[in-house]
């Protein structure tokens, strides 16, 4: 009687739920040599995973490419259609050898696009097949088992806000700018939220880092040296002047007035403010580089109340609510640009033309 074929790799045994579970560690090289059923040709209620986003695997396999010292990817979790047998070995119970029939079923319930990225990484740098990725197995649980298990692992899957996710990135050099800025800033310190990306209505800050962060990315464009620390002073020395022409943001630093009485009376104190306050900083740094402080003196010269909506409403205000949409912070751009007597750029002229219709 001829022995099926089979495919034997180390596996740690564990138990969850009352089922077995197997945990290995493939190399990335057998990624690619073993066949994953491909579900994509089956209508939703068939699958037990959402179709393949391409569009999502040349930014994972560019990460880990950009990083190969230093990449980190979860485990993959894997049901195996398909009796398997477990040999523990010798003086082992949970630690042994999995064997699997070689025409098993692999069906991935987390992880489709990570290994795809990895395929595709592993083209240009076949020499990284060697490393490893953990790979949990369930067992020939059937579809309304496989898809539950989808819709469980992805319920508490809480993607972080965008402040945090800057916060704890260390790669991306805009990110690293504005976090030096807010860190060396005494008045920055107290009124940038790190982790949020968005204020309660109730939140003692005044901004957020991702907003400060598109800030400081559009004050510095053009006029970055490469040097961290140079453009950290050079934007913290902008942002600490733009603060000393807003009286209020100093009340809330010192207690003196609620952050939310704030946000909600006036312009000045919102993300797109900041932008724009980026923005039209960036052509008067570039313009002006011995008097853009004095400059300055202008913008206390806005009216910035929320009231005033013969002038905000439509720039940066629809129907009364802050619009945080490119248009409208083009728009909110050119009050600050015209009161600072700077230049319009083309777009802005564009944008100012099409709204003055």
């Amino acid at each position: 009687m001829e022995t099926q074929p089979t495919l034997t790799f180390p596996v740690i045994r564990g138990l969850q739920a009352r089922r077995e579970y197997y945990v290995a560690m493939w190399s990335l090289r057998m990624l690619r040599q073993i066949s994953i059923f491909d579900e994509d040709e089956l209508p939703p209620e068939l699958r037990a995973q959402r179709t393949l986003n391409k569009a999502r695997i040349p930014e994972i396999s560019g990460y880990m490419l950009d990083n190969p010292d230093d990449y980190v990817f979860s485990a993959l979790t894997v049901s195996i259609d398909s009796d398997v047998a477990f040999e523990p070995l010798p003086g082992q119970d949970k630690l042994g050898l999995l064997r699997v029939p070689m025409d098993a079923r692999f069906i991935i319930n987390d992880g489709q696009h990570r290994r795809a990225a990895i395929i595709e990484a592993l083209e240009q740098r076949p020499e990284l097949g060697h490393e490893t990725i953990a790979v949990v197995f369930f067992l020939d649980i059937g579809l309304e088992r496989c898809q539950q298990m989808f819709a469980d692992l992805n319920r508490h899957a809480i993607r972080p806000s965008r402040s945090l996710g800057l916060l704890y990135d260390h790669r991306n050099d805009k990110a690293r700018l504005a976090k030096l800025v807010v860190m060396k800033s005494d008045f920055f310190r107290d009124i940038v939220d790190m982790e949020k990306s968005s204020l309660a209505k109730r939140s003692r800050k005044l901004f957020t880092l991702s907003a400060f962060h598109n800030a400081c990315a559009d004050l510095i464009n053009g006029l970055a040296t490469g040097d961290l620390t140079e453009d950290a002073n050079t934007a913290r020395t902008y942002w600490e002047a733009v603060a000393e022409r807003f009286p209020a943001w100093r009340q809330v630093l010192e207690g003196r007035l609620p952050a939310s009485e704030v946000r909600e009376g006036y312009i000045h104190s919102h993300g797109i403010a900041l932008q724009a306050l980026g923005l039209a900083g960036n052509t008067l740094l570039k313009n002006h580089p011995k008097d853009w402080k004095k400059r300055l003196e202008s913008l206390q010269k806005i009216d910035w109340s929320r009231g005033n909506t013969k002038l905000w409403e439509g720039r940066a205000m629809i129907g009364g609510r802050i619009s945080k949409v490119t248009t409208n912070v083009i728009l909110t751009t050119n009050v600050i640009k015209k009161a600072l007597s700077v230049p319009l750029d083309s777009e802005q002229l564009r944008v100012e033309t099409a709204h003055g219709r």
